[in-house]
């Protein structure tokens, strides 16, 4: 997608430094001029809810009530929550599903448009090295025990009715997917495969890019980490999810590619689809045994030390790759 740069784009317009390859030429119809950091956080928060709302709100409602009023039945049982759930199961996730990749993914493209031709570079959608990607998903597997271990904190916070009630109806529709008998691999690529590319393409591609450029890198990751976990609107799942999306933060802003935060994302929601096979496959478990079962501190410990030997190991590497470039 990146566009070949004339000489006069090369001497007017201005130039962000990636300090993963050449220089990012900042000729979007956004870039006229010279942006404060308020304006570049603005329209990082405003690109963040743009697409929330494009998704949420127009986009896939409208695909669902396409898929149902084409079915038999029609639309008789749209206002029957329960019935909607058993019956259009599939709808329900198809229609989530492209409204992700159509509400986030092609925005995000096209926001990181309007700052510059180099649209691919903008989002750091650039190759990496494997020894990072294996790095990087070594620790999200070490994080498990410690994202386990702060749900439970955060259920001890309280909240409002409404929010659970939220939170309970997302957790049925979950349940009620993997349920369904559609298969273990559609729910892979429905569950984890495109949140783990449309997501990261939003909010580690085109929004933490925008929050680094107004509040610098410390600034950006937890931002970006820290909104990925309010815009899954579970409240109750806040701390772990603002804890991966700050490490997906640090491994797109270190290791300079996106892959590794959509391989983590990825491979992080596919470990919760297999839980939840393997909760489905043994009645004595279910989704909310397992989101609630206790983690003993010996495990969190370990989880802990693993991850920070993980980081250890990877942060000096991906200077070297860089350097070494």
């Amino acid at each position: 997608m990146d566009a070949d740069r004339s000489n006069a784009d090369a001497s007017t317009a201005p130039t962000l430094n990636d300090q993963w390859g050449r220089p990012l030429f900042l000729n979007g119809p956004l870039e006229t001029s010279r942006r404060s950091p308020t304006a570049l956080l603005v329209m990082g928060l405003l690109g963040l809810g743009a697409a929330f709302i494009l998704f949420q709100v127009v986009v896939s409602p409208i695909l669902l009530f396409a898929q149902i009023g084409l079915s038999e039945g029609g639309l008789s049982n749209l206002g029957d929550p329960n019935a909607l759930l058993t019956t259009y199961t599939r709808e329900l996730i198809i229609s989530n599903s492209v409204g992700q990749l159509f509400g986030l993914a092609v925005p995000a493209l096209l926001m990181a448009r309007l700052h510059t031709r180099q649209v691919t570079s903008y989002v750091r959608f650039r190759s990496v090295d494997l020894r990072l990607v294996l790095l990087s998903i070594v620790g999200v597997l070490a994080l498990q025990p410690v994202v386990q271990w702060l749900a439970q904190i955060n259920k001890q916070l309280p909240l409002p009715e409404t929010m659970r009630m939220l939170e309970q109806s997302q957790l049925e529709l979950i349940q009620s997917v993997l349920e369904s008998g559609l298969g273990v691999e559609f729910n892979l690529v429905m569950l984890a495969l495109v949140p783990g590319l449309c997501e990261e393409l939003l909010f580690r591609g085109y929004a933490q890019r925008q929050f680094e450029r107004a509040t610098g890198v410390v600034g950006g990751i937890l931002l970006s980490g820290i909104l990925f976990g309010l815009y899954h609107l579970r409240l109750s799942q806040l701390l772990p999810l603002a804890l991966l999306g700050i490490y997906l933060a640090y491994l797109t802003w270190r290791t300079g590619s996106l892959w590794p935060a959509i391989l983590v994302h990825m491979a992080h929601n596919g470990i919760a689809v297999l839980a939840a096979r393997y909760a489905q496959q043994h009645p004595s478990y279910d989704l909310q045994t397992l989101e609630q079962a206790s983690m003993p501190w010996y495990a969190v410990g370990a989880g802990f030390a693993i991850f920070g030997g993980i980081l250890y190991v990877l942060h000096p590497l991906a200077r070297q790759l860089r350097e070494d470039k």
